[in-house]
């Protein structure tokens, strides 16, 4: 690719997703200062769907569907998502390029008023969130608690509980980090009693197969440990054929070169939860997803999946390291 020919970046429009792509936009230009750099916002399925909750949508690219075609059709040559937000089986002709240093992986709870933690709620608190994952453990944890759907951006979300809509909501540190509202967060939640989304905090680049120069151009960005971290989660989510519709947390953090991963199964009420860890090389982070996901599977996490959903969904897709 040419210096100047612009490398085109695909991004959904929200304030976080464009704040994500121009920090990759800046780290272009650092690592190639005569290099020009576009974004190209396109509206995915997710953002044009806003009043059903995201289970009930589907969960097959609900934020990258449309920016993967844009991709597919050369309209675009890299595309920065959330994460969490990437299926484990991206669509033939694409990979995951680069995998960005991590972002605070944990969950918050902000409150309308008052400090503390889901310890010091009142009981029938109303508790805004989309995620199921967060739903069952909040009713794991909390069970007199009224957990509430919860759609929108970041800023509307913080305005539907500053209207009173909510008396507390739970969201992703990292995208209240990245946007400066550090000054909210009530109680970060740790990950010893929960657990976040599967690579929640990092962001993934994708571009396609065979564009040799836009994985050249990304090589600098991504981060080796963050990459194997969430690696080893991806392949425990595939290896639980789990998504939007099945509550599934994880979070493998990296250490010396050994790996360490937790994860839990549930189902939706919270009443059943199952935990479990698993270590091994950071070199094979998808061989520890995968026994993890075997050793919950033995466990009875096979009769949660059975309940929630039949379908399957073929062999585990790992992201290509670049």
């Amino acid at each position: 690719m040419s210096m100047d020919v612009p490398i085109r970046i695909a991004s959904r429009g929200s304030e976080l997703a464009l704040w994500q792509a121009r920090a990759v936009e800046r780290a272009l230009r650092r690592s190639s200062p005569a290099a020009a750099v576009e974004i190209q916002v396109i509206r995915t399925t997710g953002d044009r769907i806003l009043d059903v909750p995201l289970a009930k949508i589907g969960d097959k690219g609900l934020f990258t569907k449309e920016i993967d075609e844009a991709l597919l059709h050369g309209r675009a040559d890299l595309a920065v998502h959330s994460l969490k937000d990437v299926p484990t089986r991206l669509p033939e002709g694409l990979a995951i390029v680069a995998v960005t240093e991590r972002e605070d992986p944990r969950d918050v709870l902000i409150r309308r008023e008052g400090a503390g933690g889901l310890d010091s709620l009142p009981a029938g608190a109303r508790v805004g969130t989309s995620s199921l994952r967060r739903r069952a453990q909040l009713r794991a944890a909390r069970p007199d608690l009224e957990v509430l759907d919860l759609r929108g951006n970041l800023n509307t979300r913080l305005a539907k509980l500053d209207a009173g809509d909510y008396d507390a909501i739970l969201l992703a540190a990292a995208g209240v980090l990245r946007l400066g509202w550090e000054a909210r967060v009530s109680a970060y939640l740790e990950a010893g009693g929960w657990l976040p989304a599967v690579g929640q905090g990092a962001l993934a680049i994708v571009a396609r197969v065979d564009d040799e120069d836009s994985r050249e151009r990304v090589r600098t960005l991504h981060d080796a440990d963050a990459f194997a971290a969430t690696a080893a989660e991806r392949a425990f989510l595939h290896a639980l054929e789990g998504g939007c519709q099945i509550p599934i947390g994880a979070l493998g953090t990296v250490e010396g070169g050994t790996l360490a991963l937790r994860g839990l199964v549930a189902d939706l009420e919270g009443e059943t939860v199952l935990r479990g860890e698993a270590s091994g090389p950071a070199a094979d982070p998808a061989s520890v997803g995968r026994r993890l996901a075997a050793e919950l599977l033995e466990r009875g996490a096979g009769e949660i999946l059975g309940r929630l959903r039949g379908a399957t969904h073929g062999e585990v897709a790992e992201p290509a390291a670049p």
